[in-house]
């Protein structure tokens, strides 16, 4: 079985492009933290390629931005061609089933055009009454590129 799940942030615009037989085809990359740090201290992260067709790739490059985070479900898929200096070269990548938005586009730019935001619960009203689950979690501003 050849199965991917992967959360994380773009880390630039999804790319768009038509194929000469008119398929829709979107690629982006998902920075993904990794479970542990580094000797310093630190996280890193591992920058995954990820391609997507049809009606969701549109779906993709018209609604996804960079540091957006998405959900990723789909296969992994290892590829080789002959470069141009005639050396063979190897690709891979994730082909994407399935995509979920993990956050809105408007919520993703109010968080970092005000990365000051409060821990307090939402007013009842506007918590889609969810307000016994607890405090409302900060943004993550760390985007590991």
């Amino acid at each position: 079985m050849n199965k991917i799940i992967l959360l994380g942030r773009l880390t630039r615009d999804p790319e768009v492009r038509y194929t000469p037989t008119g398929k829709v085809v979107c690629q982006f990359t998902l920075a993904v933290d990794r479970p542990f740090a580094n000797q310093e201290g630190q996280r890193e992260a591992d920058f995954i390629p990820v391609v997507i067709w049809g009606k969701q790739a549109e779906t993709c490059g018209n609604s996804l931005t960079k540091g957006q985070r998405a959900l990723v479900e789909g296969r992994l898929q290892i590829r080789s061609y002959d470069g141009k200096d005639g050396n063979k070269r190897w690709v891979t990548e994730v082909i994407a089933d399935r995509f979920e938005f993990i956050e809105r586009k408007a919520d993703a730019a109010a968080a970092h055009s005000n990365p000051i935001r409060s821990a307090a619960p939402a007013a009842p009203a506007q918590d889609g009454g969810m307000s016994g689950f607890g405090q409302q979690v900060p943004f993550d501003e760390e985007i590991p590129f």
